[in-house]
């Protein structure tokens, strides 16, 4: 039975999705269209996803930095591709001061153009480069359809604008990065992903390679999760980024972009949720474990025994480096609890009553199978992190597990077709955006991604029977 009458998964997943956002206090509706009020339990999220992502940037060698939000609209219109991907969305500024302004302003979609006239300015020389920078800040796209945290028209994320002397050296910077994302998306949020190219139907306006890292939702839909572009010389021509070489000649940088936004929240409440509520990996959960006391309403004095307990294992649980909380909510019923953080995704509960107390022990219950453990009230402390490590390494093979039952191979159209309802096929396919957009129309489906690791690509398209136009097969699948 879904908690507290979410709209079960299996009858309409995208009820589910658009109740439980609101309901686990995630987000709440903004009076702007297509916008959505973070709340602090969805910004704590946000933020130990940011942190996580902002030391692995910074290990790997990049600063953050900050650009401004408005921007000439006249910088977008010196890359014919980039401007073409993205004015059906842009946002425009025209009047402020009470006056018309000379030139209007583009409110913030992407940051490629107004990097690229700075970068101009700051690279001269080859000693100048690389440049690894990287902002965290909002976006603004003029979605039609939109939806929390998956697709809203004020988003918040990070852009990564590197600049390098040459291909060889950006090309690894632009693998290096959607590495980076597959890593955090199996060691911290719990998501099997897998990590490919885009077909040229697909790519990023203005890349001449897009990698990304997919995953599949428990509708059986593909989430792109990340993105990482290699731009070539591409905006290095458009705003003459160039340096001089160690042979006093005059060269073109080559750049590269990459990203990953609010989206991932999206990502984590559709990977791993259930019917009774989210179901948050333990390295980004806010609350790690929840101490519900509970309490006898006759014998206030042995309840405020039970309260202090909770609070002193707490304490143990975050000095021992755990994100705790103890629920001293009054006029609720313990049961009504369980079923709130049961709901909010915590990923352990500690129950501690009259009789845990007398008996010195504690009941822990793991939120994916709600199994309940009894624990010596002495080793909590000791024994809650590798409970948390346990978890972790539950919830990322119940994804896996799933992801793997529904991936299929398919050899001709109808087995494609038939198989597009119930995960993601891999397919031969000859790269022709016109192919792909025959498959679209018949399936629904998109090119998700090449694999950089998958099955080989031989043989003749799925659809259209033209040699295949990759060395391995391509993950077709319907996504968000």
């Amino acid at each position: 039975m879904a908690s507290k009458g979410l709209t079960p998964m299996s009858e309409d997943f995208s009820a589910w999705y658009n109740e439980l956002v609101y309901r686990a206090d995630l987000a709440d509706l903004s009076p702007v269209r297509g916008s959505m009020v973070i709340r602090p339990y969805g910004y704590a999220l946000w933020e130990n996803i940011q942190s996580t992502l902002d030391g692995m940037f910074k290990a790997s060698g990049h600063e953050n930095l900050y650009f401004p939000m408005l921007i000439p609209v006249s910088y977008f219109e010196r890359e014919k591709q980039h401007v073409e991907g993205f004015s059906p969305e842009l946002a425009v500024v025209t009047h402020a001061g009470g006056k018309e302004l000379e030139e209007p302003l583009a409110i913030r979609p992407t940051s490629e153009t107004i990097i690229g006239e700075l970068y101009s300015k700051w690279i001269q020389s080859y000693r100048d480069l690389p440049l690894l920078y990287n902002q965290w800040c909002n976006v603004m796209r003029w979605e039609l359809r939109t939806r929390p945290f998956l697709r809203t028209t004020e988003f918040l994320w990070q852009e990564g604008h590197t600049a390098h002397a040459g291909a060889e050296e950006a090309l690894e910077e632009a693998f290096r990065m959607v590495n980076i994302y597959a890593e955090f998306a199996r060691d911290h949020a719990a998501i099997p992903v897998v990590v490919g190219e885009k077909t040229e139907g697909e790519r990023f306006a203005g890349a001449l390679r897009t990698f990304a890292i997919e995953g599949l939702m428990r509708d059986a839909r593909a989430l792109q999760c990340g993105t990482s572009h290699y731009m070539g010389e591409n905006f290095a021509r458009a705003f003459d980024i160039t340096f001089s070489d160690e042979n006093n000649e005059l060269r073109y940088v080559h750049t590269t972009s990459w990203g990953v936004s609010t989206r991932l929240i999206g990502a984590v409440i559709m990977a791993h949720g259930d019917d009774q509520g989210l179901i948050l990996p333990p390295r980004l959960a806010p609350i790690q474990v929840v101490v519900v006391p509970i309490f006898r309403g006759d014998e206030p004095e042995v309840s405020g025994q039970v309260l202090d307990e909770a609070q002193r294992v707490a304490q143990e649980l975050s000095a021992a480096g755990v994100r705790v909380k103890v629920d001293t909510r009054e006029g609720l019923s313990p049961g009504w609890k369980f079923n709130d953080w049961e709901q909010k995704g915590v990923p352990l509960r500690i129950e501690l009553g009259p009789r845990d107390l007398e008996a010195g022990q504690v009941v822990l219950v793991e939120r994916i199978e709600r199994q309940k453990a009894q624990l010596d009230r002495s080793g909590v402390a000791a024994a809650v992190p590798g409970h948390l490590e346990e978890f972790h390494r539950a919830l990322h093979a119940r994804a896996e597990e799933f992801r793997d039952a529904h991936t299929f191979s398919a050899d001709d159209y109808e087995s494609f077709r038939q198989r597009m309802e119930q995960g993601w096929v891999y397919a031969v396919h000859c790269g022709r955006p016109e192919c792909e957009q025959k498959i679209q129309q018949d399936t629904k489906a998109t090119p998700r991604c090449i694999p950089l690791d998958g099955p080989a690509g031989e043989g003749s398209c799925v659809r259209c029977g033209e040699p295949s136009a990759y060395p391995r097969r391509v993950i077709f699948s319907r996504a968000y």
